[in-house]
């Protein structure tokens, strides 16, 4: 039997080297420099943003923090001039973003040899009969404390008065954190358990709820640099 020889095989030229295309480049506008800028935090006396400040440096170590120190009496006038700022309350303004942040205790400043001192602790009938001393910087903005007689002098500061308490002239009514900020060797304080609080808040305008101001509040709420709002 006669055998078919086999077709030869198709012969297919070799694959040609795909040629190689030139990138294309889109011409995109160059990143803008970030402006040097300061973020500027107001603080009432008392206020104590240590740790917000230092999570900020670590957060954004190109935007240098200036703590500038502001006066209760002012605070509402001085929000113009600052980014944000920690503040007392009552500070009714619809213009304003306020965040309360934590109540401080109330104490009373006495002399050391101060009859008061013996307790641990006061109520307000403790301090029937004694004189309180005004205050310029009233932190608690006129406290009432019935059974007690205001001082016949001028209204001082609050490290004058202590330093008047100190001497035995009347006693000082203020938020915890000032009357350790006024220490004295010659005065010591006492919580005043059913006195009134001084509530701390951030406070910002509005309409200048920039990203740094974010920023700041972000570190104060705790979130981290990763999380969302």
């Amino acid at each position: 039997m006669r055998r078919n020889k086999a077709a030869p095989a198709e012969r297919f030229p070799p694959p040609k080297p795909a040629k190689k295309t030139a990138k294309v480049v889109f011409d995109a506008p160059e990143a803008e420099p970030e402006q040097p800028r300061t973020f500027r935090l107001g603080a009432i006396p008392g206020a104590t943003p240590g740790k917000w400040i230092d999570a900020w440096k670590q957060r954004m170590p190109r935007v240098p923090l200036e703590l500038v120190p502001l006066a209760v009496a002012d605070q509402r006038q001085a929000l113009d001039e600052v980014d944000a700022a920690l503040v007392r309350l009552p500070l009714d303004d619809d213009a304003l973003h306020v965040i309360p942040l934590y109540e401080e205790t109330t104490v009373v400043v006495a002399a050391i040899d101060s009859h008061l001192l013996a307790a641990n602790e006061l109520t307000v009938a403790d301090l029937a009969g004694e004189i309180v001393i005004g205050l310029s910087d009233d932190a608690l903005r006129g406290a009432d404390l019935p059974g007690t007689t205001p001082a016949a002098f001028d209204l001082l500061t609050t490290e004058e008065a202590i330093a008047t308490a100190a001497s035995g002239v009347g006693i000082v009514v203020v938020p915890m954190s000032l009357a350790r900020a006024h220490h004295r060797k010659d005065a010591e304080h006492r919580v005043l358990v059913d006195g009134p609080t001084s509530t701390v808040a951030l406070a910002w305008p509005r309409d200048r709820t920039t990203p740094d101001v974010d920023t700041f509040v972000g570190i104060v709420r705790g979130r981290t640099a990763n999380s969302s709002r």
